[in-house]
């Protein structure tokens, strides 16, 4: 039993850190969401700023688009040329697609300068991916409300989990180099 534990020490090491970092932050994450449910920042404050850039991402496309506060849920109501298309969850902010990237990349953690940059990076790039998902779901929704359910359940996560997908493997790629040295 004992050579398992050795001749596979480092699967059950990733396994352990990318299981506890995942944990900590996810626990970290609904302290956030217990802790700074918000009238200004309606319900949150990264659901909001999510809810607010992605506004002003479809307004740039030529659309009037526009949030408010939904009366009846925690969450963010999105129009289009006043349609109500949309509500912005806290689901929709990608912090939890960001937590498990970041148990991921801790991971598999390499040098340090290395790690937090690509760990920045990276969170800023599916950020950004989250806004402009948002925005091309909330537009098709607007131009073509018969393939609502596609958009949302195939193409919506498809770019969000593709991204990070994509980026794990870059992150893998440039560890495994980095370990060869």
């Amino acid at each position: 039993m004992l050579k398992l534990f050795v001749k596979y020490k480092s699967v059950l090491r990733f396994i352990l850190i990318f299981l506890g970092s995942y944990f900590i932050l996810s626990l970290f994450y609904n302290w956030y969401l217990d802790l700074f449910r918000s009238e200004i920042y309606y319900p949150d404050y990264v659901t909001h700023m999510v809810a607010r850039q992605t506004e002003m991402l479809i307004s740039s496309f030529g659309y009037a688009a526009q949030i408010e506060p939904h009366q009846y849920h925690l969450s963010m109501k999105l129009m289009i040329n006043g349609d109500y298309l949309a509500q912005i969850v806290e689901g929709c902010n990608a912090m939890s697609i960001m937590v498990l990237f970041v148990a991921f990349i801790l991971a598999f953690f390499g040098r340090l300068k290395t790690t937090l940059a690509f760990l920045l990076a990276g969170l800023v790039i599916i950020y950004a991916m989250n806004i402009i998902r948002i925005a091309i779901l909330s537009i098709g929704i607007y131009e073509y409300p018969q393939h609502t359910e596609f958009l949302h359940t195939i193409i919506f996560p498809l770019i969000i989990y593709g991204t990070v997908f994509v980026l794990w493997i870059l992150w893998v790629y440039i560890y495994s180099k980095n370990q060869a040295r």
